[in-house]
């Protein structure tokens, strides 16, 4: 150290120490936490609310009965998750790989406003973009909740995105994403849909 010296107080938050390869692990969740707690702040009102189907609306499983009938197994508290969300003002959307009249008839009896169906894989920010159109918003003005690597590019790609605490790694690991405590099928677009009301609430109060 030599010529002018000075000093710079940094915010206690900020100080983490490494000493073994193991902080590493530590410092990169804290880093992650900061940052999508920044992306919030940061965030205009959401004006619309994407979710995936399966592996976030259900558990991800395929039940089969003998006849070779498909069920799936939704969670009532997600349905209320859209009804609180339309009495806020936020519209909501289904997007799904897959296309089944099961996504059909959920989408109808949640009076959901949009449903994407049969959306190749990396095509779901294209189906996004299609949204935001029809609604005429932007994609800083979306959220996204999803867990699968077809989620990837639309998760990146809006102003606040999430996972179900079960989603796969790569997913979880992706900048700013929210990770919930719920599990796909398991109340996790309820936790979501709390979440992004109250962060409107909020700005309102602001």
């Amino acid at each position: 150290m030599f010529g002018k010296i000075g000093h710079y107080e940094m915010d206690p938050n900020s100080l983490f120490e490494i000493d073994e390869i193991e902080d590493w692990v530590i410092a990169k969740k804290l880093m992650k936490y900061k940052l999508s707690k920044n992306k919030i702040i940061k965030s205009k009102p959401i004006k619309l609310l994407l979710s995936d189907i399966d592996g976030v609306l259900t558990d991800g499983g395929m039940y089969y009965s003998e006849s070779g009938e498909m069920t799936k197994k939704f969670n009532t508290k997600d349905g209320m998750g859209f009804e609180l969300l339309k009495r806020a003002g936020i519209k909501t959307s289904m997007i799904t790989s897959e296309t089944s009249i099961i996504n059909e008839n959920r989408y109808k009896k949640l009076n959901i406003d949009h449903l994407y169906q049969g959306v190749k894989y990396n095509e779901k920010l294209s189906a996004a973009k299609e949204i935001c159109i029809k609604e005429n918003i932007n994609l800083d003005q979306i959220c996204y909740i999803g867990d699968d690597i077809n989620c990837q590019k639309l998760l990146l790609a809006v102003a606040i995105s999430a996972c179900p605490s079960d989603a796969i790694n790569i997913i979880k690991e992706l900048p700013n994403i929210i990770i919930l405590k719920k599990k796909g099928g398991q109340g996790v677009l309820r936790e979501f849909a709390d979440l992004i009301i109250n962060f409107n609430q909020s700005l309102k109060i602001e």
